[in-house]
């Protein structure tokens, strides 16, 4: 229970730096994947496609970074994260589109919902990049 019981510690005294920096790495890497599959479905039909692919890395390496390096976490980690934090509202707005642009539009909700882009996935990005900023401002554990 020691551990258990030092890591709530941590956390309820505001230090889960590197912990959070891991999981925003690991994020970012399982996002990749994912919107690689997806996007390879489309045959990455809009340039914009490969945006998450690109940024996915960054965050994963800067993830790992801050992990390691105190420094790392304040500076590079909240840089990437908000940059994929952008780039899944960016994502938002996209897909919208894409759903706003399906037969019928918003009026056809259900059917181009299931049909058309995800319009939830980009906020899964967004929940990424939200990590690592929450992570940069956070204590390092002891």
């Amino acid at each position: 229970m020691y551990g258990v019981d030092r890591f709530v510690r941590n956390v309820r005294h505001g230090r889960f730096e590197r912990s959070l920096s891991a999981l925003t790495a690991a994020g970012a890497a399982v996002m990749t994947v994912e919107i690689y599959l997806e996007h390879d479905k489309s045959s990455f039909g809009d340039p914009w496609m490969w945006a998450p692919i690109v940024t996915g890395p960054v965050g994963l390496a800067a993830g790992l970074a801050g992990f390691a390096s105190h420094r790392m976490a304040k500076t590079a980690l909240p840089v990437a994260s908000l940059i994929i934090l952008g780039n899944g509202l960016q994502g938002l707005w996209l897909h919208a589109r894409g759903i706003h642009q399906k037969p019928g539009g918003w009026r056809n909700f259900r059917y181009n919902m299931e049909m058309g882009p995800p319009l939830m996935a980009p906020l899964l990005v967004t929940l990424v990049g939200g990590m690592g900023v929450l992570a940069a401002v956070l204590r390092r554990e002891k």
